[in-house]
């Protein structure tokens, strides 16, 4: 279908619709989230002040996200480049579609809208250590963007963690990626008794195959998002370990600090 993407937030034109879609949204998100979210999540949701009767205004969100960890959102139409995308991040800036799924697609919608960017990405950024990650594997990404092999590798760490990320120990795991949070079947996917959960080990994470197209099945559990912060190092040493010699001679690409 053709949909309007715009390049900046108007808040005025957003439509009742809109506002009962966000709604919706918000609302049976939350009462799943309530059981299986973490706690940081939940205590983050608060700290932007995002609710189920406002769609949330960019404006106001970046000024609670500045006094917080610096970070800020800006407008993007659809998915960005991957160079671009890590730009952004290694600035401290997360780019996010403004523009919400119809009453049509409450269900399914084919690829990112603003629920799926800002709902369920954004609120961790007022987290300093998630944020920190976030923008340690911007400029960490960077370092790789010209070495094919390299930034799939990435991309499984990404996908792995910041949007199919569990958080936790033993019994007591709880949700953290974007892709699960914004999702009902990804949560009770997540959730559920026969998906397969390791913890996180980054040789392990890269060897683990994924699709984009079907509810995941596999999933890493970190201890901590200080944990995960620590692993740039490690993520930077392995990626290298995977990548042949010659090409990382030809790109010269420098050692991760």
């Amino acid at each position: 279908m053709q949909r309007k993407k715009p390049l900046v937030q108007d808040y005025a034109a957003y439509t009742t619709e809109d506002f009962h879609v966000w709604r919706l949204l918000f609302e049976r998100q939350m009462e799943l989230l309530k059981d299986y979210a973490s706690p940081l999540y939940l205590s983050c949701i608060e700290k932007v002040n995002f609710n189920a009767t406002e769609i949330p205004h960019f404006g106001k969100t970046n000024a609670l996200l500045k006094e917080l960890t610096g970070w800020q959102l800006s407008v993007v139409p659809e998915l960005v480049p991957q160079k671009e995308f890590f730009e952004l991040l290694a600035q401290k800036i997360f780019p996010a579609t403004c523009w919400l799924r119809t009453m049509a697609e409450l269900d399914y919608i084919e690829e990112p809208d603003m629920f799926h960017d800002v709902f369920g990405h954004v609120p961790l950024l007022a987290n300093e250590a998630y944020a920190n990650f976030m923008e340690g594997f911007g400029k960490l990404a960077l370092q790789w963007i010209d070495v094919p092999e390299a930034i799939s590798l990435l991309g499984r760490i990404y996908w792995f963690t910041i949007e199919f990320g569990l958080l936790g120990n033993g019994a007591d795991i709880n949700i953290y990626g974007a892709g699960i949070l914004s999702s009902i079947e990804e949560c009770r996917s997540a959730v559920g008794v026969h998906s397969k959960k390791y913890d996180f080990d980054i040789d392990t994470l890269l060897s683990t195959t994924y699709r984009t197209d079907v509810l995941q099945d596999k999933y890493f559990v970190i201890a901590s998002f200080e944990q995960l912060y620590e692993s740039l190092a490690e993520i930077d040493k392995i990626v290298r370990g995977y990548i042949d010699v010659d090409i990382i001679q030809k790109y010269a690409a420098p050692v991760a600090k």
